[in-house]
Parts: structure tokens; sequence; C-alpha cells
């Protein structure tokens, strides 16, 4: 991803938020498998699952 502007990252949805988050230079190798903005969505993915 070098000499990418940063309008141009890859984007995903955050599946507990819906807020859109980018790509980022620790997650290369497991972009995949992201699902989550930050950690303080990560913790509350389980009260998100009971509420739908």
């Amino acid at each position: 991803m070098k000499g990418v502007k940063k309008r141009d990252l890859p984007q995903k949805i955050c599946a507990v938020c819906g807020r859109p988050f980018s790509w980022r230079k620790k997650w290369e190798k497991v972009w995949h498998e992201i699902k989550y903005c930050s950690a303080k969505c990560r913790t509350n993915r389980t009260s998100s699952l009971k509420t739908r």
C-alpha cells in the first residue's frame, strides 16, 4: 500500500457501530479478518448482537 493517498485506502463498515473505517498498516496481513473499527466496538460486540 506504499504511495497510496489516505482517501484512496480500502474501507470497511464496522459490524457494531456501522461507521466506515480505513485500512491501517498494522492490519496489513489480517485486513480480511478485521470486522470492528476499534477495541471498544470489539468489546461491545456481544451487547449489539443481543439487541438485534
